[in-house]
C-alpha cells in the first residue's frame, strides 16, 4: 500500500515506515503531522479525487536540518561583474507512521 501526498507544493510517493525529506514545516521533533492524500493505492485498487477526501497520512517529524550547500555564481561576460553565493535549503525529515484509508 502506498499513497501520493501533497506538502509544500510538491507531491511525494510514500509508504509505511519510509523517511522522506520535505519543505520545512514548523513543528518540533517528535510531533505528529497529517498530510493530505492525492491518490491511494491499496493492493492494486487506485483511489483518487472524492474517494480519498477522508484519507490521511500520519507522519512523525524526525529531523529539522539543512541540505547540502549549492553554489550560485552569476556573472556578465566582458564586464568584470561576478557574484558568488552559497545556499542551504532547510528541510524537514518525516517518518511515515500510518496511512489511514
Amino acid at each position: 500500500m502506498y499513497a501520493i501526498v501533497l506538502t509544500g507544493g510538491k507531491q511525494y510517493k510514500v509508504a509505511k515506515d519510509e523517511i522522506i525529506k520535505v519543505e520545512k514545516i514548523d513543528k518540533e521533533i517528535g510531533a505528529k503531522v497529517e498530510l493530505d492524500v492525492v491518490m491511494l493505492n491499496n493492493d492494486g485498487k487506485i483511489a483518487c479525487g472524492k474517494e480519498v477526501e477522508n484519507s490521511k497520512v500520519v507522519a512523525e517529524v524526525v529531523a529539522q536540518d539543512k541540505a547540502k550547500k549549492i553554489v550560485v555564481f552569476k556573472y556578465k561576460s566582458k564586464k568584470n561583474e561576478r557574484k558568488r553565493q552559497g545556499h542551504r535549503q532547510p528541510f524537514t525529515a518525516l517518518k511515515i507512521a500510518e496511512i489511514k484509508a
